[in-house]
């Protein structure tokens, strides 16, 4: 990743198939219980994680990978 994907965005509208690595830990720590960062969502996408094509995450595909993880791991 390029410390431009890592930028927050200025304010436009929201694309949730296509959500920058920094917006997405923005996001996910305003409505989460703790602090997300996009490193923690790097190693994310270095396990296996699904990104587009540009380095965006799509947060469906995302999430389900999340639940699909936590389901393999047991939690």
């Amino acid at each position: 990743m390029t410390e431009q994907q890592h930028e927050v965005q200025p304010h436009r509208p929201a694309n949730p198939r296509a959500i920058p690595v920094a917006d997405l830990a923005r996001l996910l720590s305003s409505v989460g219980g703790y602090s997300v960062t996009p490193e923690m969502i790097e190693v994310d996408i270095v396990s296996g994680a699904p990104t587009n094509a540009d380095g965006t995450i799509d947060l469906v595909h995302y999430c389900a990978w999340l639940v699909r993880e936590m389901s393999a791991r047991g939690s």
